[in-house]
C-alpha cells in the first residue's frame, strides 16, 4: 500500500493529510494505535514544513506513506530552507521546537533526504497488522 499526496502549501492541509492517511491505514487494516502514531507523525513533519520551509516549486507539499510488511515509511517533501530540519531540545518553557523530537521519540528512524531543491524529511514506524495470524493484534499485546 503506498499513497502520495499534492496538498496546498496551507495550514489545512494538516487535517486533509491526516484523514487521508488514517483512512488508507484503517483500510489496510493496521492497528489503531499504528495508526495514530503515523498521523501525529505525519502532522509534525507537515507543521514543520509549512512553518520552516518553502513550498516546492508547484506552490504545494507533497505526503507520502508506503506500507510494507510491518511498517510504514512516512515522507513530506517540501521546497527546502535556510536550515537542515533537526530535533531541537527546547526548554520546559518554550512555547514549540519539540516536533521532530516527538517524532524522533515515537518513530524507529527518520532523517532527511534532499534532491535539488526538494527536501524530504521521511520516518519509518511500526505498523503491525490488527489481526495476526487469526488473532486479534490488541489480545497478543495485553498478553
Amino acid at each position: 500500500m503506498s499513497s502520495v499526496v499534492l496538498l496546498p502549501y496551507a495550514p489545512s492541509s494538516v487535517a486533509v493529510a491526516r484523514q487521508r492517511l488514517s483512512t488508507d491505514l484503517q483500510e489496510g487494516g493496521v492497528f489503531t494505535a499504528a495508526i495514530d502514531d503515523a498521523v501525529l507523525v505525519v502532522s509534525e513533519l507537515l507543521s514543520n514544513a509549512l512553518r520552516h520551509a518553502h513550498p516546492l516549486p508547484s506552490g504545494m507539499v507533497r505526503v507520502a506513506w508506503l506500507r510494507s510488511d510491518d511498517h510504514i515509511e512516512v515522507a513530506v517533501s517540501d521546497g527546502g530552507s535556510a536550515t537542515e530540519p533537526r530535533a531541537g531540545r527546547p526548554t520546559l518553557s518554550s512555547l514549540g521546537g519539540r516536533g521532530l523530537g516527538i517524532v524522533e521519540y515515537v518513530a524507529e528512524s527518520w532523517g532527511v533526504r534532499h534532491d535539488g531543491d526538494t527536501t524530504t524529511v521521511w520516518a519509518i514506524l511500526p505498523a503491525p497488522h490488527a489481526s495476526v495470524n487469526g488473532q486479534v493484534a490488541a489480545l497478543k499485546e495485553a498478553g
